[in-house]
Protein backbone atom coordinates (compact mmCIF):
# COMPACT_ATOMS: atom_id res chain seq x y z
CA UNK A 1 0.00 0.00 0.00
CA UNK A 2 1.26 3.51 -0.81
CA UNK A 3 2.61 5.42 2.19
CA UNK A 4 2.66 9.22 1.81
CA UNK A 5 5.65 11.34 2.76
CA UNK A 6 5.82 15.14 3.08
CA UNK A 7 7.43 15.27 -0.35
CA UNK A 8 5.15 12.77 -2.11
CA UNK A 9 1.51 12.70 -1.06
CA UNK A 10 0.26 10.33 -3.77
CA UNK A 11 1.91 7.92 -6.20
CA UNK A 12 2.66 8.96 -9.76
CA UNK A 13 -0.53 8.57 -11.78
CA UNK A 14 -1.31 8.15 -15.46
CA UNK A 15 -4.19 10.15 -16.94
CA UNK A 16 -6.32 6.99 -16.98
CA UNK A 17 -5.62 6.46 -13.29
CA UNK A 18 -6.45 10.08 -12.53
CA UNK A 19 -9.76 9.73 -14.36
CA UNK A 20 -10.65 6.59 -12.40
CA UNK A 21 -9.71 8.16 -9.08
CA UNK A 22 -11.68 11.30 -9.95
CA UNK A 23 -14.74 9.18 -10.71
CA UNK A 24 -14.46 7.25 -7.47
CA UNK A 25 -13.80 10.35 -5.36
CA UNK A 26 -16.80 12.16 -6.81
CA UNK A 27 -19.06 9.12 -6.46
CA UNK A 28 -18.35 9.34 -2.74
CA UNK A 29 -19.26 13.05 -2.82
CA UNK A 30 -22.71 12.40 -4.29
CA UNK A 31 -21.98 12.24 -8.00
CA UNK A 32 -23.58 8.83 -8.00
CA UNK A 33 -26.68 8.72 -10.17
CA UNK A 34 -26.36 5.06 -11.12
CA UNK A 35 -25.02 4.73 -14.69
CA UNK A 36 -25.31 8.46 -15.42
CA UNK A 37 -22.36 10.78 -15.76
CA UNK A 38 -19.33 11.37 -17.92
CA UNK A 39 -15.74 12.42 -17.33
CA UNK A 40 -13.50 13.44 -20.21
CA UNK A 41 -9.82 14.33 -20.41
CA UNK A 42 -8.56 15.99 -23.60
CA UNK A 43 -5.30 14.48 -24.85
CA UNK A 44 -4.45 17.36 -27.18
CA UNK A 45 -4.57 15.26 -30.33
CA UNK A 46 -8.29 15.43 -31.07
CA UNK A 47 -9.11 12.49 -28.82
CA UNK A 48 -10.47 12.20 -25.28
CA UNK A 49 -10.19 9.72 -22.46
CA UNK A 50 -13.65 8.89 -21.14
CA UNK A 51 -15.39 6.57 -18.72
CA UNK A 52 -17.41 3.98 -20.67
CA UNK A 53 -21.10 3.22 -20.70
CA UNK A 54 -22.33 0.34 -18.48
CA UNK A 55 -19.75 0.83 -15.68
CA UNK A 56 -20.61 2.85 -12.57
CA UNK A 57 -18.10 5.38 -11.27
CA UNK A 58 -17.44 3.48 -8.06
CA UNK A 59 -16.38 0.30 -9.91
CA UNK A 60 -14.40 1.89 -12.75
CA UNK A 61 -10.84 0.64 -13.25
CA UNK A 62 -8.01 2.02 -15.42
CA UNK A 63 -8.17 -0.69 -18.09
CA UNK A 64 -11.86 0.10 -18.69
CA UNK A 65 -11.24 3.75 -19.61
CA UNK A 66 -11.86 4.30 -23.31
CA UNK A 67 -10.50 6.79 -25.85
CA UNK A 68 -12.86 8.52 -28.27
CA UNK A 69 -12.61 11.16 -30.97
CA UNK A 70 -14.55 14.42 -31.17
CA UNK A 71 -17.24 12.72 -33.26
CA UNK A 72 -17.89 10.35 -30.37
CA UNK A 73 -16.44 7.33 -32.12
CA UNK A 74 -14.49 4.72 -30.19
CA UNK A 75 -10.75 4.88 -30.89
CA UNK A 76 -9.42 2.60 -28.17
CA UNK A 77 -11.02 0.29 -25.62
CA UNK A 78 -13.50 -2.54 -25.27
CA UNK A 79 -16.50 -0.79 -23.73
CA UNK A 80 -19.24 1.27 -25.44
CA UNK A 81 -19.24 5.05 -25.59
CA UNK A 82 -21.64 6.73 -23.10
CA UNK A 83 -24.99 7.70 -24.57
CA UNK A 84 -24.98 11.31 -23.39
CA UNK A 85 -21.46 12.19 -24.51
CA UNK A 86 -22.46 14.95 -27.02
CA UNK A 87 -22.32 17.54 -24.21
CA UNK A 88 -18.63 16.79 -23.70
CA UNK A 89 -17.92 16.62 -27.41
CA UNK A 90 -19.44 20.05 -27.91
CA UNK A 91 -17.47 21.44 -24.98
CA UNK A 92 -14.10 20.20 -26.19
CA UNK A 93 -14.91 21.28 -29.75
CA UNK A 94 -15.90 24.84 -28.76
CA UNK A 95 -13.40 25.24 -25.93
CA UNK A 96 -10.15 23.44 -26.82
CA UNK A 97 -8.44 25.09 -23.83
CA UNK A 98 -10.47 22.92 -21.41
CA UNK A 99 -8.55 19.85 -20.26
CA UNK A 100 -11.08 18.07 -18.05
CA UNK A 101 -14.87 18.00 -17.79
CA UNK A 102 -17.31 16.32 -15.42
CA UNK A 103 -21.06 15.87 -15.82
CA UNK A 104 -23.39 14.08 -13.42
CA UNK A 105 -26.62 14.49 -11.45
CA UNK A 106 -25.67 15.05 -7.78
CA UNK A 107 -28.75 15.52 -5.61
CA UNK A 108 -28.44 19.11 -4.43
CA UNK A 109 -26.90 20.55 -7.56
CA UNK A 110 -29.59 18.92 -9.67
CA UNK A 111 -32.39 20.19 -7.41
CA UNK A 112 -31.18 23.79 -7.74
CA UNK A 113 -30.74 23.31 -11.49
CA UNK A 114 -34.30 22.01 -11.75
CA UNK A 115 -35.51 25.05 -9.80
CA UNK A 116 -33.62 27.23 -12.31
CA UNK A 117 -31.86 29.03 -9.51
CA UNK A 118 -28.18 29.53 -8.67
CA UNK A 119 -27.71 29.46 -4.88
CA UNK A 120 -25.15 31.78 -3.29
CA UNK A 121 -22.04 30.39 -1.64
CA UNK A 122 -22.80 30.62 2.08
CA UNK A 123 -19.45 29.50 3.51
CA UNK A 124 -15.78 29.43 2.57
CA UNK A 125 -15.64 25.75 1.64
CA UNK A 126 -18.44 26.28 -0.87
CA UNK A 127 -16.24 28.72 -2.81
CA UNK A 128 -13.14 26.53 -3.09
CA UNK A 129 -12.10 25.76 -6.64
CA UNK A 130 -13.42 29.05 -7.90
CA UNK A 131 -14.66 29.67 -11.41
CA UNK A 132 -17.67 31.40 -12.94
CA UNK A 133 -21.07 29.71 -12.77
CA UNK A 134 -23.87 29.72 -15.33
CA UNK A 135 -27.47 28.53 -15.41
CA UNK A 136 -28.51 26.78 -18.60
CA UNK A 137 -32.24 27.02 -18.16
CA UNK A 138 -33.70 25.07 -21.03
CA UNK A 139 -33.15 22.26 -23.49
CA UNK A 140 -34.92 22.22 -26.83
CA UNK A 141 -33.98 18.62 -27.66
CA UNK A 142 -32.92 15.42 -25.85
CA UNK A 143 -29.58 15.53 -24.02
CA UNK A 144 -28.01 13.11 -26.52
CA UNK A 145 -28.70 15.59 -29.34
CA UNK A 146 -25.58 17.19 -30.80
CA UNK A 147 -27.52 20.37 -31.56
CA UNK A 148 -28.81 20.63 -27.98
CA UNK A 149 -25.32 19.97 -26.63
CA UNK A 150 -23.79 22.73 -28.76
CA UNK A 151 -26.53 25.13 -27.66
CA UNK A 152 -25.94 24.29 -23.99
CA UNK A 153 -22.21 24.96 -24.27
CA UNK A 154 -22.89 28.25 -26.03
CA UNK A 155 -25.29 29.24 -23.23
CA UNK A 156 -22.53 28.58 -20.66
CA UNK A 157 -20.68 31.60 -22.13
CA UNK A 158 -17.30 30.28 -21.05
CA UNK A 159 -18.33 29.49 -17.46
CA UNK A 160 -16.45 26.89 -15.45
CA UNK A 161 -19.49 25.46 -13.66
CA UNK A 162 -23.06 25.14 -14.87
CA UNK A 163 -26.40 24.09 -13.48
CA UNK A 164 -28.33 22.43 -16.31
CA UNK A 165 -32.07 22.75 -15.73
CA UNK A 166 -33.90 19.45 -15.95
CA UNK A 167 -30.59 17.67 -16.17
CA UNK A 168 -27.72 18.08 -13.69
CA UNK A 169 -24.38 19.87 -13.36
CA UNK A 170 -21.33 20.41 -15.54
CA UNK A 171 -17.85 21.29 -14.26
CA UNK A 172 -14.72 22.03 -16.29
CA UNK A 173 -11.10 22.76 -15.46
CA UNK A 174 -7.47 22.37 -16.41
CA UNK A 175 -6.73 19.27 -14.33
CA UNK A 176 -8.30 16.41 -12.40
CA UNK A 177 -7.41 18.33 -9.23
CA UNK A 178 -9.29 21.42 -10.43
CA UNK A 179 -12.50 19.72 -11.50
CA UNK A 180 -12.51 17.60 -8.34
CA UNK A 181 -12.23 20.68 -6.13
CA UNK A 182 -14.84 22.58 -8.11
CA UNK A 183 -17.28 19.68 -8.20
CA UNK A 184 -17.00 19.07 -4.45
CA UNK A 185 -17.44 22.78 -3.68
CA UNK A 186 -20.41 23.05 -6.04
CA UNK A 187 -22.35 20.27 -4.38
CA UNK A 188 -21.49 21.63 -0.93
CA UNK A 189 -22.64 25.08 -2.01
CA UNK A 190 -25.95 23.68 -3.20
CA UNK A 191 -26.40 21.48 -0.12
CA UNK A 192 -25.69 24.23 2.40
CA UNK A 193 -27.98 26.69 0.65
CA UNK A 194 -30.78 24.13 0.55
CA UNK A 195 -30.53 23.43 4.28
CA UNK A 196 -30.33 27.11 5.15
CA UNK A 197 -33.47 27.86 3.15
CA UNK A 198 -35.25 24.81 4.63
CA UNK A 199 -34.37 26.05 8.13
CA UNK A 200 -35.95 29.40 7.36
CA UNK A 201 -32.70 31.26 6.90
CA UNK A 202 -32.05 33.97 4.36
CA UNK A 203 -29.90 33.10 1.38
CA UNK A 204 -27.69 36.15 1.59
CA UNK A 205 -24.03 35.23 1.66
CA UNK A 206 -22.13 36.39 4.75
CA UNK A 207 -18.81 36.15 2.89
CA UNK A 208 -16.99 39.43 2.18
CA UNK A 209 -16.94 40.54 -1.44
CA UNK A 210 -13.14 40.48 -1.61
CA UNK A 211 -13.10 36.80 -0.64
CA UNK A 212 -15.81 35.84 -3.12
CA UNK A 213 -14.00 37.69 -5.92
CA UNK A 214 -10.66 36.12 -5.04
CA UNK A 215 -12.09 32.61 -5.02
CA UNK A 216 -14.04 33.15 -8.23
CA UNK A 217 -10.75 33.93 -10.00
CA UNK A 218 -9.15 30.68 -8.77
CA UNK A 219 -8.33 28.07 -11.40
CA UNK A 220 -9.06 25.25 -8.95
CA UNK A 221 -5.46 24.12 -8.57
CA UNK A 222 -4.48 26.13 -5.51
CA UNK A 223 -5.66 23.94 -2.61
CA UNK A 224 -2.65 21.63 -2.31
CA UNK A 225 -3.43 18.47 -0.36
CA UNK A 226 -7.20 18.23 -0.84
CA UNK A 227 -7.13 16.13 -4.01
CA UNK A 228 -4.28 14.07 -2.64
CA UNK A 229 -6.12 13.26 0.58
CA UNK A 230 -9.17 12.06 -1.31
CA UNK A 231 -7.02 9.99 -3.68
CA UNK A 232 -5.40 8.25 -0.71
CA UNK A 233 -8.85 7.53 0.71
CA UNK A 234 -9.79 5.69 -2.47
CA UNK A 235 -6.48 3.79 -2.54
CA UNK A 236 -7.03 2.67 1.04
CA UNK A 237 -10.52 1.49 0.14
CA UNK A 238 -9.23 -0.44 -2.89
CA UNK A 239 -5.49 -1.12 -2.52
CA UNK A 240 -5.38 -2.97 -5.86
CA UNK A 241 -7.04 -0.19 -7.84
CA UNK A 242 -3.92 0.88 -9.72
CA UNK A 243 -2.97 -2.67 -10.62
CA UNK A 244 -5.51 -2.87 -13.42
Amino acid sequence: MFEPTPGKLIPDLTLREELVLLARCLWREGYNDHLAGHITCALGDGTLLCNPWLITWDELRPHQVIRIDLDGDLVEGDWPVPLGIPLHLALHEQRPDVGWAVHNHPLYGTVWADMREVPPAMDQSSTLGGGDMALVDEYDEPVNSKEAARAAITKMRGADLALLAGHGVFVVGSSARAVHQRAVALEQRCQRAWHIRAAGGVLESPLPTWWADKMRRSDGNGFAGFWEAMVRQELRADPDLLSG
